[in-house]
Parts: C-alpha cells; sequence; structure tokens
C-alpha cells in the first residue's frame, strides 16, 4: 500500500518536505506534484530507485528520464560542458521555467538515467515544492511524468494513487498541479539548438532569443 502524505505545493511545509526528503534518501520511489503534472521522483545517484521507474511506467529502457535541478550551479557537476554561447541565453530566459534542456551528460550521470544515450534532460521549475525537495535532498532528483508510459500525462493525486498504489513508496498529495501542456524540451549538444518537443513554451518565444 502506498502511503499518502498531503502537503500544500506551492507554500510546503518544511517538516512534510524533510519527510518527503528522508524517503528519497532512502531509496524510496514518490509521486509529487510538479509545475505541470505529477511526476515520479527518485535520488538520481540512486539506480535501483531509478530502474523502478522503467519498471512502474512500463518504460522502454533505451528512453531517458529527465531530472530536476534547485540552482543552475548544479550543472557543472551534471553536464559535460557549456561551450555553445546560446545555451546561456536559453537558461537566462527560460529557468526557471517549463524548458527541459538536453545536455552531453557528464560521467557523473548513470546510464540508466540516460537511456545509454550519453544525453540528459534537465529542468529547474518554477515550483515552490520541487525546488526545496532537490535542495533538501542535497542533489537532482527524476520527473518523468507519473503515467503509464504512452498515456495522458497526470495532474490528479487521486488518479496517481488509482495506478500507481503499491508499487510506489509515496504519494506526495498536493492537489491538482496546474497541467496544461508539458515543457518544451529543446536539444543543445549541437552547435545549434534543436527543438525536440514545442511545449509549454512556444518556438516563436525560444526562436526570439536563440535562432533555431
Amino acid at each position: 500500500m502506498t502511503r499518502v502524505l498531503r502537503i500544500d505545493q506551492y507554500n510546503p511545509d518544511p517538516s512534510l518536505v524533510q519527510m518527503v526528503v528522508e524517503h528519497l534518501k532512502h531509496g524510496a520511489l514518490i509521486a509529487y506534484p510538479t509545475d505541470t503534472f505529477y511526476g515520479l521522483g527518485a535520488n538520481i545517484f540512486n539506480e535501483s530507485a531509478i530502474k523502478r521507474i522503467f519498471e512502474v511506467k512500463g518504460r522502454e529502457l533505451q528512453k531517458p528520464i529527465l531530472i530536476l535541478v534547485s540552482r543552475i550551479e548544479e550543472l557543472h557537476t551534471l553536464v559535460d560542458d557549456f561551450k555553445f554561447p546560446y545555451i546561456h541565453k536559453l537558461i537566462e530566459n527560460f529557468w526557471p521555467g517549463p524548458l527541459t534542456v538536453v545536455f552531453r551528460a557528464s560521467k557523473h550521470i548513470s546510464p540508466v538515467l540516460t537511456g545509454s544515450t550519453g544525453k540528459i534532460g534537465i529542468r529547474l521549475p518554477d515550483h515552490p515544492l520541487c525546488q526545496e525537495l532537490v535542495k533538501g535532498l542535497g542533489n537532482p532528483i527524476t520527473a518523468t511524468s507519473a503515467n503509464i508510459s504512452g498515456m495522458k500525462e497526470i495532474r490528479d493525486p487521486t488518479e496517481v494513487l488509482r495506478i500507481f498504489n503499491g508499487k510506489i513508496d509515496l504519494l506526495v498529495d498536493g492537489g491538482p498541479t496546474r497541467g496544461g501542456v508539458p515543457s518544451t524540451v529543446i536539444d543543445v549538444t549541437g552547435d545549434r539548438p534543436v527543438i525536440l518537443r514545442e511545449g509549454m513554451i512556444s518556438f516563436k518565444n525560444i526562436n526570439r532569443v536563440v535562432e533555431i
């Protein structure tokens, strides 16, 4: 049976945040609200917890899992380099926010997370609970959508529990999320950025900042 912890996702009680952090430190797999939909969260340095994400979602092992950071400075240990100047423009203009940036992963990132692609999607969310969880844990957490692969993203915690009850350790119930459309995904591993998915941030808005 999955434990449920109710929390205010926009003004989280620090003691409740710490309870969630302790679960993550001990290898738990959680579902929690993000700035878009509910996500599945695990400590990115706990490989067994990451593998459980693939199992409960029915996700193909070749598909990478995105992660959340709480500060731009965290990128230095997670990605290989920032050799293209346009990367800084993207981050300065759209972080924190619904932009997932795909970097070339550093050697510290498990190939299980990258789907053995050597690339990792990273987002700095504009969401108080997400930021506090990452800060409390001291390193990034996963944020792949809390759904069965190929199905719609979920914004209602009741639906998350219906699907994953007994398969995850903890549901952080912050009520419904904002929903809408998912984050925009952009690959910055080449000399020109490539939009992999147009989401909440439009192609037009990105093109105003960097040439696509």
